[in-house]
C-alpha cells in the first residue's frame, strides 16, 4: 500500500495494487521506493511503473512503447502527465466501483519492465513472455528493375542560367570616368 492513507472506500482496490506490486516485483533487479509517497517499481535505477492508490482511486502509469495507441483508446487511460506521454507513457486510472483488469494490467507492466529495463536483463529473462512486438508494415513484392525508356526525340530547351548582376557603380567613380573620355574644352569645373 501506499505511503498516503486510504479512505476505506478504496480499500476495495488494495488487493489489485498488491496484486500488480507482486508482478513487478518478480522481474530480475527489481527494486521498490516512494518517491512523492507513490510506490514506484524500478530496474537499475529507473522506473518501470508508477502505483498509487489514494481516495481517488487506484493509478498506475508505465511506458508502453508499442501498445500506447491501443492503451489509449479505453476509457480509463489517458496519457501521463509532464510530458512523458510524449515518449509513451500511459496512465490508467481506476474508482472505488471499478474492477482493474489485471491480465492485461501485468501484460503492460511486462512491456514497461523490457522498455526501461537494460538489455542484459531482458535477454537473461527469454522469450517466455516476450513483449509485444510491433507489426511490421507489409511489405511490396519485388519485381525487376524498370526498364530504361528510349531516349525522348523532343529536345528540352537548355536550362536559363542565372544573370550575374553587377554590383551598382559607385558614382564619385562614374563621374570622373565621363570627365576622362568628355572632350578637353566641355570637361565639367569642381567647385
Amino acid at each position: 500500500m501506499t505511503m498516503t492513507p486510504v479512505p476505506p472506500e478504496m480499500k476495495r482496490l488494495e488487493p489489485f495494487e498488491l496484486a500488480l506490486r507482486e508482478a513487478g516485483m518478480g522481474y530480475p533487479e527489481v527494486t521498490e521506493d516512494f518517491p512523492w509517497g507513490h510506490r514506484t517499481l524500478k530496474v537499475k535505477g529507473k522506473a518501470f511503473v508508477f502505483l498509487t492508490l489514494t481516495g481517488e482511486g487506484l493509478s498506475m502509469s508505465m511506458k508502453l512503447p508499442q501498445s500506447n495507441g491501443a492503451a489509449l483508446m479505453l476509457p480509463f487511460v489517458q496519457p501521463t502527465g509532464y510530458g512523458l506521454g510524449k515518449s509513451g507513457w500511459v496512465s490508467a486510472s481506476f474508482g472505488a466501483r471499478d474492477t482493474p483488469p489485471l491480465d492485461m494490467l501485468r501484460k503492460w507492466l511486462d512491456e514497461s519492465y523490457r522498455a526501461v529495463a537494460p538489455k542484459k536483463l531482458v535477454a537473461q529473462m527469454g522469450g517466455a513472455a516476450e513483449a509485444p512486438k510491433a507489426e511490421a508494415a507489409p511489405t511490396k513484392a519485388r519485381s525487376a528493375p524498370a526498364r530504361k525508356s528510349a531516349p525522348s526525340t523532343t529536345k528540352k530547351a537548355p536550362a536559363k542560367k542565372a544573370a550575374v548582376k553587377k554590383a551598382p557603380a559607385k558614382k564619385a567613380a562614374t563621374r570622373k570616368m565621363a570627365a576622362k573620355k568628355a572632350p578637353v574644352g566641355t570637361r565639367a569645373r569642381r567647385a
